[in-house]
């Protein structure tokens, strides 16, 4: 059908241009597939066997998340590799907290208008980060609103199902008085925290994404703006094996006042020692030229912690050590009190 014959292609919507885009990443999708994925790419509905995957009878856990205002960043920069990337580690860390393993994820991306290169790009980060998490990307949806979203915006979310073994689920009831906080870095500021430092950033200190102030040491604005959110299965898949790990907080929107509180029984709570914290170079520099307070920097943004784990005394070493083993840099961050102020920062 020619351009002027397709009444829906005047109305903005071009199908030719979404379905070129998905089947362009087809075989970067098929390299996620699992043994449990039964089908293949292009059904209305993705199958996936629990009995092959070897996870029958587990509890199911799943998440929905999204990637925020990072998506103008990365439009901006000219690749949206990486907020595929984002979305998949994003949501493998949310139920790794409880446990979980990742199964399967399913994404949905929409736009004003199909731009099939940005879709093809989006897609083979997220197959990337699931191939990297063993996990299958199991189907999806690319959706395109004139009228709904502005010229040239982008949306990601997603979805990801996971299992975790019934005696093996993380629900923060072991977590007592004198465990210890072991803090894994983050890679900058992950998914959260975007809006400000777009205000800050563009609006107010009038930076381009080229640009490379001292706190970055030699990296660019759009290179640390655009860190791929870490996943935190790898380093952590070990202990919640050997069960020193007995309880877990993704630090996203909220920083650590609002997520540690998440998994802390009644009567608990923690003190952090924020020097103990390997500070994050462009939470840095969003603080100082924002004049933003500590207490607002340690709720919107992770401050250059990405993960918490809750482990006994006398487990630390090995935590440490399986952390290291694994490649990352874990640190003391503090430790669990009796208290009715969840989180103490001093």
């Amino acid at each position: 059908m020619s351009e002027a014959q397709s009444a829906y292609r005047q109305a903005g919507v071009d199908i030719d241009k979404k379905y070129a885009a998905v089947t362009g990443a087809s075989e970067a999708i098929r390299n996620t597939h699992t043994p449990g994925v039964v089908g293949d790419v292009g059904a209305f509905g993705g199958l996936f066997d629990l009995e092959r995957a070897n996870v029958s009878g587990q509890l199911m856990v799943a998440s929905t998340d999204g990637v925020g205002t990072k998506v103008m960043i990365a439009a901006q920069h000219g690749d949206m590799g990486s907020v595929g990337e984002d979305l998949v580690n994003h949501c493998v860390d949310d139920i790794l907290v409880q446990g979980a393993r990742p199964l399967f994820f399913l994404d949905y991306i929409a736009m004003s208008q199909m731009v099939p290169e940005r879709v093809q790009q989006i897609i083979m980060g997220l197959a990337k980060a699931c191939a990297e998490n063993s996990c299958a990307l199991l189907g999806g949806e690319t959706a395109e609103m004139p009228g709904v979203y502005r010229d040239g915006e982008v949306d990601v979310a997603g979805t990801i199902v996971g299992s975790v073994p019934r005696d093996q689920l993380l629900d923060g009831s072991r977590i007592q008085a004198g465990d210890q906080l072991i803090g894994l870095p983050s890679s900058g500021l992950h998914t959260n925290g975007f809006s400000l430092a777009r205000k800050i950033l563009f609006h107010d200190a009038g930076l381009d994404l080229s640009d490379s102030p001292e706190e970055l040491d030699g990296r660019s604005v759009g290179e640390a703006l655009l860190a791929v959110h870490k996943s935190y299965l790898r380093p952590c898949l070990p202990l919640l094996e050997r069960g020193i790990v007995h309880g877990m907080a993704h630090i996203t929107g909220g920083g650590l006042p609002d997520n540690v509180p998440r998994v802390l029984p009644a009567g608990l709570g923690v003190h952090v020692d924020v020097d103990a914290i390997p500070r994050s170079p462009i939470c840095d520099l969003i603080v100082r030229l924002g004049g933003v307070s500590r207490d607002e920097s340690y709720r919107v943004l992770n401050m250059g912690i990405g993960m918490v784990l809750f482990v006994r005394p006398d487990d630390v070493d090995a935590a440490l050590a399986a952390c290291r083993e694994a490649g990352e840099a874990p640190f003391l961050a503090g430790s669990v009190e009796a208290s009715e102020e969840k989180v103490r920062l001093s």
